[in-house]
């Protein structure tokens, strides 16, 4: 942990002399660490961003909880029709109040415009349902105290004894591979709502985006602007109350159509570009075998066919790349004057 100062240095050796002798579990250090951090007047200041959409069952628990590793708490209660307002509240968060649903990348994004204007040198985001824990606070926000990243992802799938869903686990491995095309990390848990930020990152939290596709769009963000991303391990809970608020194939096309949108305006090369010159170079090719075949066979009709649509859609996709990319490229040199 790099923080110059020798109460931290001091707790640390005594607990790894401790961790010798009885095997001092890790999320008593981890406790400990966040507490010594949260105590210390050299110490970083963390606010913890919970985005709350009908989680009255569960968002007191969290906002308990969550106060125990953080300076302040902040719940943007996204046009719930229960009591979640109230019961943060109680709980002891701050809570603003959206009379109308407009999904998790507006609340967010409120939540981040009002986190702007205060002085907080990290900002943990969590979700209201319970799922993610708070004990997993501490490992997340230890690479940007170390100023390793800007930006942590709370992975699920780099912990061997989490028991996600098969199903869960298939869709996830689409979408990272997916987002990965356009991002310059590769990350493990895309979709994952737990995330520690930055001062820096958090500045740069002015991208546009919508409903669930915010984690991903997030990552092309950030991975676009320059900043440091990692990941950490954590642990998930799929026994609370309310799941997502979307059926799973539904949510997961919906991100996918989303991912692959987000990377033809900023990639489109990528997108179109290649599979249009990789058809038209198997096009050309079936065309020359035809040729041959013509010659030697007198055989020509269907390799004829086939090599004409493959070099005309090839052709197609080739052209349309080059001409977004020219686009894109002439639309963020615009934005940037």
């Amino acid at each position: 942990m790099a923080i110059e100062s020798g109460e931290l240095v001091q707790t640390i050796g005594e607990y790894e002399g401790i961790s010798r002798e009885t095997q001092l579990d890790v999320d008593s250090v981890s406790n400990t660490l966040v507490n010594h951090i949260l105590s210390s007047p050299s110490g970083p200041k963390i606010a913890i961003l919970i985005p709350a959409f009908n989680e009255e069952l569960t968002i007191g628990s969290v906002v308990l909880q969550a106060r125990r590793y953080a300076h302040h708490v902040l719940v943007i209660n996204d046009g719930s029709a229960d009591k979640t307002s109230e019961v943060a509240r109680m709980a002891g968060a701050e809570v603003i109040d959206h009379h109308i649903n407009g999904g998790k990348a507006s609340a967010l994004s409120a939540g981040f415009n009002e986190l702007k204007k205060r002085n907080y040198d990290i900002i943990v985001m969590m979700d209201g349902d319970g799922q993610h824990l708070v004990q997993d606070i501490g490992a997340l926000i230890a690479p940007i105290i170390d100023d390793e990243s800007d930006l942590v992802i709370g992975s699920r799938f780099m912990k061997k004894d989490n028991s996600i869903p098969l199903y869960r686990q298939i869709g996830q491995r689409i979408l990272n591979r997916a987002t990965n095309v356009g991002s310059s990390k590769r990350i493990t848990d895309t979709q994952s709502g737990f995330r520690a930020l930055n001062k820096k990152a958090l500045q740069n939290m002015n991208f546009q985006s919508s409903g669930y596709a915010v984690e991903q769009d997030m990552i092309l963000h950030c991975s676009e602007q320059g900043l440091r991303i990692s990941e950490t391990p954590i642990s998930v809970r799929y026994d609370v109350p309310n799941g997502h608020k979307q059926g799973s194939l539904s949510m997961g096309m919906g991100l996918l159509n989303n991912v692959v949108a987000t990377i033809g305006y900023k990639r489109p090369l990528l997108l179109f570009g290649v599979p249009g010159a990789l058809l038209c170079a198997i096009g050309l090719v079936i065309g020359i075998l035809t040729i041959l075949d013509i010659y030697f066979i007198g055989s020509w009709l269907m390799q004829s066919l086939m090599a004409g649509f493959m070099v005309m859609v090839g052709s197609t996709l080739a052209v349309s790349g080059l001409s977004l990319n020219s686009l894109s490229m002439l639309m963020r040199t615009n934005m940037s004057k």
